[in-house]
Protein backbone atom coordinates (compact mmCIF):
# COMPACT_ATOMS: atom_id res chain seq x y z
CA UNK A 1 0.00 0.00 0.00
CA UNK A 2 1.46 3.53 -0.68
CA UNK A 3 0.53 6.67 1.16
CA UNK A 4 -1.72 7.81 -1.82
CA UNK A 5 -3.93 4.79 -1.73
CA UNK A 6 -5.52 6.08 1.36
CA UNK A 7 -5.69 9.98 0.18
CA UNK A 8 -2.19 10.67 2.09
CA UNK A 9 0.48 12.40 0.07
CA UNK A 10 3.91 11.61 1.58
CA UNK A 11 7.80 12.83 -0.17
CA UNK A 12 9.92 11.18 2.13
CA UNK A 13 12.62 13.38 -0.05
CA UNK A 14 11.07 16.44 1.90
CA UNK A 15 11.43 17.30 5.52
CA UNK A 16 8.09 18.73 6.96
CA UNK A 17 10.04 20.79 8.95
CA UNK A 18 13.02 21.69 10.44
CA UNK A 19 14.93 22.25 13.69
CA UNK A 20 17.78 24.50 13.74
CA UNK A 21 21.17 23.48 14.02
CA UNK A 22 21.85 24.54 17.27
CA UNK A 23 19.13 23.26 18.60
CA UNK A 24 20.05 20.06 17.67
CA UNK A 25 23.20 19.90 18.22
CA UNK A 26 21.87 21.28 22.13
CA UNK A 27 19.53 18.44 22.53
CA UNK A 28 21.86 15.50 20.81
CA UNK A 29 24.66 16.88 23.60
CA UNK A 30 21.89 16.15 26.26
CA UNK A 31 20.44 12.85 24.76
CA UNK A 32 24.01 11.60 24.88
CA UNK A 33 24.42 12.83 28.70
CA UNK A 34 21.14 11.23 29.62
CA UNK A 35 22.11 7.92 27.94
CA UNK A 36 25.79 7.32 29.61
CA UNK A 37 24.63 9.04 33.17
CA UNK A 38 23.67 5.66 34.66
CA UNK A 39 27.37 5.28 34.87
CA UNK A 40 28.00 7.22 37.49
CA UNK A 41 28.11 5.33 40.22
CA UNK A 42 27.71 2.29 38.98
CA UNK A 43 30.33 -0.46 41.11
CA UNK A 44 33.26 -1.48 38.78
CA UNK A 45 32.84 2.10 36.75
CA UNK A 46 36.05 4.51 37.26
CA UNK A 47 34.47 8.35 37.94
CA UNK A 48 36.63 9.58 35.94
CA UNK A 49 35.86 7.68 32.99
CA UNK A 50 32.00 8.12 33.51
CA UNK A 51 32.48 11.78 33.71
CA UNK A 52 34.84 11.91 30.56
CA UNK A 53 31.88 10.29 28.89
CA UNK A 54 29.62 12.38 29.86
CA UNK A 55 31.44 15.19 27.25
CA UNK A 56 31.30 13.90 23.58
CA UNK A 57 33.89 14.75 21.34
CA UNK A 58 32.63 13.08 18.66
CA UNK A 59 29.05 12.70 16.56
CA UNK A 60 28.10 10.34 13.47
CA UNK A 61 25.94 12.40 11.41
CA UNK A 62 24.38 9.32 9.91
CA UNK A 63 21.96 5.97 10.44
CA UNK A 64 18.78 6.66 9.86
CA UNK A 65 17.32 8.28 6.95
CA UNK A 66 19.73 10.87 4.42
CA UNK A 67 21.45 13.36 6.02
CA UNK A 68 22.54 15.47 3.10
CA UNK A 69 18.16 15.64 2.84
CA UNK A 70 18.51 18.41 5.94
CA UNK A 71 19.16 21.87 4.25
CA UNK A 72 21.41 23.37 6.85
CA UNK A 73 23.88 20.68 7.19
CA UNK A 74 26.54 23.01 7.00
CA UNK A 75 25.70 24.98 9.65
CA UNK A 76 24.98 21.93 11.82
CA UNK A 77 28.52 20.32 11.16
CA UNK A 78 29.80 23.95 12.10
CA UNK A 79 27.81 24.03 15.01
CA UNK A 80 29.77 21.00 16.58
CA UNK A 81 33.09 22.01 15.43
CA UNK A 82 32.69 25.23 17.64
CA UNK A 83 32.05 23.21 20.77
CA UNK A 84 35.34 20.60 19.38
CA UNK A 85 33.68 18.25 18.24
CA UNK A 86 35.06 16.12 15.32
CA UNK A 87 32.15 15.05 13.23
CA UNK A 88 31.59 12.01 10.50
CA UNK A 89 28.86 12.58 8.13
CA UNK A 90 27.93 9.48 6.38
CA UNK A 91 26.00 9.47 2.69
CA UNK A 92 24.72 7.55 0.24
CA UNK A 93 25.74 10.13 -2.28
CA UNK A 94 22.51 11.32 -3.68
CA UNK A 95 22.73 14.97 -3.33
CA UNK A 96 26.06 16.15 -4.62
CA UNK A 97 24.65 19.35 -5.34
CA UNK A 98 24.57 19.46 -1.18
CA UNK A 99 28.18 18.00 -0.51
CA UNK A 100 29.79 20.80 -3.20
CA UNK A 101 27.64 23.73 -1.33
CA UNK A 102 28.62 22.38 2.18
CA UNK A 103 29.45 26.01 4.31
CA UNK A 104 31.87 23.50 6.56
CA UNK A 105 33.42 20.30 5.54
CA UNK A 106 32.96 17.49 8.16
CA UNK A 107 35.88 16.10 10.04
CA UNK A 108 35.63 12.98 7.84
CA UNK A 109 33.43 12.24 5.17
CA UNK A 110 31.62 8.22 4.22
CA UNK A 111 30.23 7.83 1.42
CA UNK A 112 28.16 4.36 1.48
CA UNK A 113 28.82 2.33 -1.90
CA UNK A 114 26.78 -0.73 -2.29
CA UNK A 115 26.94 -1.49 -6.54
CA UNK A 116 29.72 -0.89 -8.56
CA UNK A 117 27.66 -0.32 -11.37
CA UNK A 118 23.26 1.14 -12.16
CA UNK A 119 22.29 -2.25 -12.78
CA UNK A 120 23.19 -3.22 -9.75
CA UNK A 121 22.64 -0.31 -8.36
CA UNK A 122 18.82 -0.20 -9.12
CA UNK A 123 18.43 -4.01 -7.69
CA UNK A 124 20.24 -3.38 -4.28
CA UNK A 125 19.48 -0.23 -3.49
CA UNK A 126 15.91 0.06 -5.10
CA UNK A 127 16.64 4.20 -5.40
CA UNK A 128 13.27 5.79 -5.17
CA UNK A 129 14.94 9.11 -7.23
CA UNK A 130 15.17 7.95 -11.21
CA UNK A 131 17.87 9.24 -11.85
CA UNK A 132 20.37 8.77 -8.63
CA UNK A 133 22.93 6.13 -10.20
CA UNK A 134 24.40 9.32 -12.22
CA UNK A 135 24.06 11.44 -8.70
CA UNK A 136 26.26 9.27 -6.92
CA UNK A 137 28.49 9.39 -9.80
CA UNK A 138 28.42 12.72 -9.18
CA UNK A 139 29.60 12.50 -5.32
CA UNK A 140 32.28 10.56 -6.30
CA UNK A 141 33.25 12.74 -9.16
CA UNK A 142 33.52 15.48 -6.56
CA UNK A 143 35.30 13.46 -3.74
CA UNK A 144 38.52 14.51 -4.88
CA UNK A 145 37.86 18.33 -4.20
CA UNK A 146 37.32 17.75 0.32
CA UNK A 147 40.30 19.16 2.25
CA UNK A 148 38.90 16.51 4.73
CA UNK A 149 39.49 12.56 4.66
CA UNK A 150 37.05 10.68 2.55
CA UNK A 151 36.19 7.09 2.74
CA UNK A 152 33.83 4.88 0.43
CA UNK A 153 32.65 2.13 2.54
CA UNK A 154 31.17 -0.45 0.34
CA UNK A 155 28.91 -3.20 2.13
CA UNK A 156 29.79 -6.82 0.63
CA UNK A 157 27.04 -9.35 -0.46
CA UNK A 158 27.93 -13.09 -1.16
CA UNK A 159 26.87 -14.26 -4.65
CA UNK A 160 25.60 -10.27 -5.05
CA UNK A 161 28.62 -7.81 -5.56
CA UNK A 162 31.48 -9.38 -5.02
CA UNK A 163 32.66 -11.31 -8.50
CA UNK A 164 35.59 -10.79 -10.04
CA UNK A 165 34.00 -8.32 -12.75
CA UNK A 166 32.59 -6.43 -9.34
CA UNK A 167 35.63 -5.86 -8.36
CA UNK A 168 36.83 -4.42 -11.50
CA UNK A 169 34.04 -1.99 -11.72
CA UNK A 170 34.91 -1.43 -8.06
CA UNK A 171 38.36 -0.31 -8.53
CA UNK A 172 37.09 1.65 -12.00
CA UNK A 173 35.01 3.90 -8.98
CA UNK A 174 37.83 4.38 -6.71
CA UNK A 175 39.77 5.72 -9.84
CA UNK A 176 37.31 8.40 -9.96
CA UNK A 177 36.60 9.35 -6.37
CA UNK A 178 40.48 8.84 -5.09
CA UNK A 179 39.39 8.56 -1.86
CA UNK A 180 41.38 8.46 1.37
CA UNK A 181 40.32 5.00 2.99
CA UNK A 182 38.46 2.33 1.27
CA UNK A 183 36.59 0.61 3.76
CA UNK A 184 35.35 -3.40 2.66
CA UNK A 185 32.84 -4.31 4.80
CA UNK A 186 30.85 -7.68 5.13
CA UNK A 187 26.91 -7.15 4.74
CA UNK A 188 24.88 -7.88 8.38
CA UNK A 189 21.94 -10.58 8.09
CA UNK A 190 20.24 -8.10 10.26
CA UNK A 191 17.42 -5.50 9.80
CA UNK A 192 14.65 -5.14 7.16
CA UNK A 193 17.16 -6.58 4.77
CA UNK A 194 16.75 -10.48 6.05
CA UNK A 195 13.16 -10.59 4.64
CA UNK A 196 14.95 -9.97 0.95
CA UNK A 197 18.59 -11.83 1.53
CA UNK A 198 19.50 -15.31 3.53
CA UNK A 199 22.46 -15.35 5.95
CA UNK A 200 24.64 -17.21 2.96
CA UNK A 201 24.53 -13.43 1.40
CA UNK A 202 26.79 -12.69 4.59
CA UNK A 203 30.39 -12.91 4.05
CA UNK A 204 32.50 -14.50 5.80
CA UNK A 205 35.83 -12.42 6.77
CA UNK A 206 38.10 -14.16 5.11
CA UNK A 207 36.20 -13.68 2.04
CA UNK A 208 35.76 -9.53 2.67
CA UNK A 209 39.62 -9.79 2.95
CA UNK A 210 40.06 -12.00 -0.35
CA UNK A 211 37.61 -9.51 -2.48
CA UNK A 212 39.96 -6.83 -0.92
CA UNK A 213 43.31 -8.20 -2.22
CA UNK A 214 41.69 -7.74 -5.63
CA UNK A 215 40.63 -4.38 -4.88
CA UNK A 216 44.65 -3.76 -3.62
CA UNK A 217 45.62 -5.31 -6.81
CA UNK A 218 43.48 -3.39 -8.96
CA UNK A 219 43.78 -0.02 -7.36
CA UNK A 220 47.16 -0.06 -5.95
CA UNK A 221 45.63 0.81 -2.56
CA UNK A 222 47.07 -1.06 0.25
CA UNK A 223 45.49 -3.36 3.04
CA UNK A 224 46.42 -1.42 5.97
CA UNK A 225 44.36 -2.93 8.54
CA UNK A 226 41.09 -5.44 9.67
CA UNK A 227 38.57 -6.27 12.44
CA UNK A 228 37.70 -9.70 11.89
CA UNK A 229 34.80 -9.63 14.46
CA UNK A 230 33.42 -6.41 12.63
CA UNK A 231 34.34 -8.09 8.98
CA UNK A 232 36.22 -5.10 7.86
CA UNK A 233 39.06 -4.74 6.14
CA UNK A 234 40.71 -0.87 5.58
CA UNK A 235 41.97 0.01 2.14
CA UNK A 236 44.40 3.47 1.86
CA UNK A 237 47.16 4.47 -0.11
CA UNK A 238 48.54 6.23 3.37
CA UNK A 239 51.87 4.62 5.26
CA UNK A 240 50.34 6.21 8.84
CA UNK A 241 46.61 7.44 10.01
CA UNK A 242 46.30 10.90 9.85
CA UNK A 243 45.97 13.01 12.65
CA UNK A 244 41.88 13.89 13.55
CA UNK A 245 41.56 16.27 16.43
CA UNK A 246 42.79 14.90 20.09
CA UNK A 247 42.59 11.31 18.48
CA UNK A 248 46.28 10.70 18.24
CA UNK A 249 49.26 9.09 20.05
CA UNK A 250 53.15 9.02 18.48
CA UNK A 251 52.63 5.05 19.16
CA UNK A 252 50.00 4.90 16.41
CA UNK A 253 49.83 2.48 13.77
CA UNK A 254 47.40 0.54 12.04
CA UNK A 255 46.94 -2.49 13.72
CA UNK A 256 44.17 -2.98 16.07
CA UNK A 257 44.47 -4.52 19.33
CA UNK A 258 41.79 -6.50 20.09
CA UNK A 259 43.44 -10.39 20.10
CA UNK A 260 42.30 -10.41 24.46
CA UNK A 261 38.94 -9.33 23.93
CA UNK A 262 37.19 -12.31 21.98
CA UNK A 263 34.74 -13.40 25.14
CA UNK A 264 32.07 -13.82 22.69
CA UNK A 265 34.00 -16.16 20.15
CA UNK A 266 33.44 -13.30 17.52
CA UNK A 267 36.29 -14.47 16.08
CA UNK A 268 35.46 -18.02 14.94
CA UNK A 269 31.92 -17.04 14.10
CA UNK A 270 33.63 -14.13 11.99
CA UNK A 271 34.81 -16.97 9.98
CA UNK A 272 32.39 -19.61 10.15
CA UNK A 273 28.77 -18.62 11.19
CA UNK A 274 27.58 -17.34 8.10
CA UNK A 275 25.25 -19.72 6.43
CA UNK A 276 21.71 -20.58 7.33
CA UNK A 277 23.40 -24.21 8.90
CA UNK A 278 25.74 -21.98 10.56
CA UNK A 279 28.59 -24.20 9.26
Amino acid sequence: MEPEDVGLEWDETKMPYMDDPEYIVERSIEEHKRSVSGYLGRTGVSKDKALEAMKPSHVAISLTGEPTLYERLGELIREYHKRGITTFLVTSGVRPDVLASLEEEPTQLFVSLQAPDEQKHKLINRPVVGNSWNLVMKTLEILPSFSSPTVIRMTMMKDVNMSEEDAKEFSRLMTIAMPTYIEVKAYMHVGPSTYRLTKDAMPRHAEIRLFSQKLAELTGYKIISEHAPSRIVLLSRLDRPMQIGKAWTDKWDWKTQDTQDDINGEYKEAETGCTEEGQ
